[in-house]
């Protein structure tokens, strides 16, 4: 999925200065920006003064969305480097076609996962024929500097592990939970899961991981705090277990890892480490061929966005 804001803003994150090392309870303000087509996704991070949790580095929540009638998704090919995206449904389909020549529709609930590497082009849209509901996330996870030139690849996993107990199932997408481990491909310590509650619950966490929830469905009260669907709550580090309450089945998304130590820079659709990187990027996805050629979509690729005025910098922290 790409940032399709038209005036992107440089975002300095990683590093430790903002982590919680004790538990807190911190609700992040969601941003609406237009995906393309029928899509408006709720963009929760990065936000003003909380860039990333763990290797994730970027969250957006969108629908559900009643589409019976309109076109739904329609992201355009666009370019990714440093990064891996995260496609998640609980409602729907999606194509996914990129620069490597995969094509493949995925549905709710199956892990559609890319690492970009040094660089790939992807596009994502609705099928002409679809479901008449499209809900979901679109999730990216900074790689760290030993792997972020690695080849691209893509990986779909429709059969996830599943835990159980506790009053909570947790579907793991990437990382482990409770013993039970991913098949998608992590480069550092995470978890991503999807959890249904139904009643009081408690799950067991990492107290060296900080970690956030996404809400995706009914409302939930997590450690306390009670959260409606299209929230996202930080939780800081330092828990062994999260308590968890609903009146009724809710959906969300438990989503932490180790702290990012490296000092990044995002913009657009580029995780590096400098401004001239960033900029040879831009460069070479509008006149070279690094990022590859995405076939089988009827349309032009997203242009990239004129770079900002101000210097891009790993250093300090943007607030």
């Amino acid at each position: 999925m790409s940032n399709l804001d038209v005036r992107p803003k440089p975002v300095v994150c990683g590093g430790r200065d903002e982590v919680s090392a004790a538990p807190v309870r911190e609700l992040l303000r969601a941003r609406e920006t237009n995906l393309g087509g029928s899509t408006v996704v709720r963009r929760l991070l990065p936000s003003l003064g909380r860039r990333m949790v763990g290797a994730w580095c970027f969250v957006d929540h969108y629908g559900p969305d009643d589409i019976a009638d309109e076109p739904g998704m329609q992201v355009a090919p666009h370019p990714h480097m440093g990064l891996q995206t995260v496609s998640w449904l609980h409602a729907g389909e999606v194509t996914h076609r990129d620069s490597l020549g995969s094509e493949l529709t995925f549905g709710p609930r199956e892990l559609a996962l890319m690492t970009s590497g040094r660089a790939i082009a992807h596009a994502e849209q609705t099928p002409r024929e679809h479901a008449p509901l499209l809900h979901g996330a679109q999730l990216w996870v900074a790689l760290p500097d030993s792997h972020r030139h690695t080849d691209p690849a893509f990986e779909h996993h429709p059969d996830l592990p599943v835990v159980t107990g506790g009053g909570v199932t947790a579907k793991v997408i990437l990382g482990q939970v409770d013993g039970a481990v991913s098949p998608g491909t992590a480069y550092t310590p995470i978890v991503g899961a999807d959890l249904v509650v139904d009643g009081a619950a408690r799950l067991p966490v990492e107290p060296d991981f900080e970690y956030a929830v996404l809400t995706m469905s009914g409302t939930v009260e997590v450690d306390g705090v009670r959260l409606e669907p299209g929230s996202m709550l930080y939780l800081g580090c330092g828990r062994r277990e999260l308590p968890l309450r609903s009146d009724g089945e809710a959906g969300l998304m438990l989503l932490g890892g180790e702290p990012f130590e490296e000092k990044l820079v995002m913009w657009w659709n580029f995780v590096g480490r400098t401004g001239e990187e960033i900029g040879r990027a831009r460069a070479d996805w509008m006149e070279g061929d690094q990022f590859g050629e995405v076939r089988g979509y009827d349309g032009d690729p997203i242009p990239a966005p004129a770079l900002p005025d101000v210097p891009l910098k790993a250093r300090g922290r943007v607030r």
